[in-house]
C-alpha cells in the first residue's frame, strides 16, 4: 500500500499543533517565570532581606511556577493535568517523607534567618555547643569553637533547644562567688574585695557594683561580687579578677578554704593523753 502523505499530515497535523503549542507554553512560561523571579529578587533585596533567604525563597517560587508551566504544557498534548498534578504531589510527598529531617532543618533555617536570634560573629551557645557564629545556612549553622574548630549544628537542633547569645547586649554583669574560711576576718575580706572591684579599670560605673555576704556554707563564708563590664571584656576581666583576689588574699592572710567536713563520733570512749581511747588502754 503506497504511503499517503496527505492522509498522514491530516491525521498528524492536530497533534503537531498541540506539540508546538506545548513547546510555546513551556518556552514562554519559562521566560516569564525567570523575569518574575528576577523582579521578586530585586524587591526582596530592596527590602534588605537576608541574601540566603532571598535565594531560598526564589528557588521555591521558581520550582512551583515551573511545575505549573510544565503541567500546562502537558495539558496541551492531551496529558491529564489532574493525573500530572497527582503524580507531582505523590512525588513531593515521597520526597518529603524521606527527607523530613532535612526539611525540618530547612524550616528551622528560615525561622532563624527571619527572626535573627543571633548573627554572624556573635558568641553563642546553641544545640549544646558553644562558639562564635561563622555562617548561618538554610540547613545548618556553622560555629567556630574556642579551640578553633568548626562545629556544624543542624538548624532543627538550634530552634528546639535553648539559645544563649552572649553578644546580644553591649554590657554584661560579672558574678563571682568568693569563699573565705570561718576563722578569717570577714570585714577585712569584704574591704579587700570592694577595693579590688573599685580599682578594676574595665568596671562600668553604672549599674552600681556590690560586694555582699551571700551564704554561710559548709566550709566557707561566701561573698557575692557583682559589677558590670562591656561584653567584650567579660572573660578577660573574670580571669584577671580571680587571679588578683587569690594573690591579695594570700598576701593578707585570708584563707580560701577547700571543702572539708567535721565528723563527730557519738558514744566513743574519751581518748587519753597519748591519743588512745580508754577502752584501748585496758
Amino acid at each position: 500500500m503506497p504511503f499517503d502523505l496527505e492522509a498522514f499530515l491530516a491525521t498528524a497535523q492536530p497533534f503537531l499543533i498541540k506539540v508546538l503549542a506545548a513547546l510555546a507554553i513551556f518556552i514562554i512560561g519559562k521566560w516569564v517565570v525567570r523575569i518574575a523571579i528576577n523582579l521578586i529578587k530585586k524587591g526582596m533585596m530592596r527590602a534588605k532581606m537576608d541574601e540566603t533567604l532571598v535565594t531560598f525563597l526564589s528557588n521555591v517560587i521558581y520550582g512551583f511556577a515551573m511545575a505549573v508551566v510544565i503541567i500546562s504544557a502537558l495539558g496541551q498534548v492531551g496529558v491529564s493535568t489532574t493525573s500530572a498534578a497527582a503524580i507531582l504531589g505523590g512525588a513531593a510527598l515521597a520526597i518529603g517523607l524521606s527527607l523530613q529531617g532535612q526539611l525540618s532543618s530547612l524550616a528551622a533555617g528560615v525561622i532563624l534567618i527571619l527572626f535573627r536570634p543571633f548573627r554572624k560573629g556573635d558568641f553563642v551557645k546553641i544545640g549544646g555547643e558553644m562558639g562564635v557564629v561563622d555562617e548561618i545556612k538554610i540547613i545548618h549553622t556553622v560555629l567556630k569553637s574556642l579551640d578553633n574548630q568548626f562545629v556544624i549544628v543542624p538548624n532543627n537542633n538550634v530552634t528546639t533547644n535553648v539559645i544563649t547569645n552572649f553578644s546580644a547586649l553591649p554590657t554584661r554583669r560579672m558574678d563571682l562567688t568568693i569563699g573565705i574560711g570561718y576563722s578569717s576576718d570577714l570585714l577585712k575580706a569584704k574591704r579587700i574585695l570592694e577595693e579590688l572591684v573599685a580599682n578594676e579599670p574595665r568596671r562600668l560605673e553604672e549599674p552600681a557594683s556590690a560586694v555582699m555576704v551571700k551564704n554561710l556554707g559548709e566550709s566557707s563564708v561566701d561573698f557575692a561580687v557583682r559589677f558590670w563590664v562591656n561584653t567584650g571584656d567579660w572573660w578577660a576581666t573574670h580571669c584577671d579578677m580571680i587571679e588578683r583576689i587569690k594573690l591579695r588574699f594570700d598576701e593578707e592572710g585570708i584563707e580560701i578554704p577547700f571543702p572539708q567536713r567535721t565528723v563527730h563520733h557519738i558514744g566513743m570512749p574519751p581518748a587519753n593523753d597519748k591519743g588512745a581511747s580508754v577502752a584501748e588502754t585496758k
